[in-house]
């Protein structure tokens, strides 16, 4: 009865959402892309000419957002686990980025070229254990910044999801040794009870 009465609850928010609703109007896939539109409103993140790399892109809503500011010059690599309807100006890639042969084929779709901004709202399927899914979110975010480290080019960006908890001043700490700004971010379209915050890296350290 209960996880009927919280099922019926978070529906209810759902559909009577601001940022669900506007995101229907205007032709968005997710609530999401209204985060990144506030942080790349703020922080210019998005810059023409560039490689854009969106890690946990599913359902595209950060891709259109990339893929719309780029205005066609520069391009978005967008990868994820799940199956992703086609963007236009965005490149998909569906696998696992935790295994070997998809950074692998993400790298060769570089081809060698340096990335200007790396997008990483990727999160695991939440079991409810919250130290197991803690330590699964900060696995995803170590591997978010170790690509970076090796793609970005020097005045490039990095833009990560973490939840609050274990690991994250740890975590934060080792943005700030790669990176010479490190800064984090909580847009209004992030829910206020989630525990999501992003940090935002700017200008690889030498």
């Amino acid at each position: 009865m209960n996880r009927s009465r919280s099922s019926s609850a978070w529906l209810n928010e759902h559909v009577n959402d601001t940022y669900v609703q506007r995101a229907r109007a205007e032709g968005y896939r997710s609530r999401a892309s209204y985060k990144l539109m506030e942080i790349d409103d703020r922080d210019r993140l998005i810059r023409a000419d560039e490689v854009i790399v969106d890690l946990g892109a599913a359902p595209g809503g950060w891709s259109q957002v990339a893929a719309k500011r780029l205005q066609g010059k520069g391009r978005v690599i967008a990868v994820d686990l799940l199956e992703m309807e086609a963007v236009r100006g965005v490149t998909f890639l569906q696998g696992d980025f935790r295994e070997h042969d998809v950074l692998q084929q993400l790298e060769e779709l570089l081809s060698g070229e340096r990335v200007g901004l790396v997008l990483s709202d990727m999160a695991p399927n939440l079991s409810g254990i919250a130290v197991r899914d803690q330590a699964r979110m900060m696995h995803l975010a170590e591997l978010s910044l170790d690509f970076a480290r090796h793609w970005l080019q020097p005045d490039g960006a990095l833009l990560v999801k973490l939840f609050q908890g274990h690991g994250f001043s740890d975590f934060l700490q080792e943005m700030r040794r790669a990176f010479e700004t490190v800064s984090s971010r909580k847009p209004d379209a992030s829910r206020d009870r989630s525990p999501e915050v992003y940090l935002l890296g700017k200008t690889l350290k030498a």
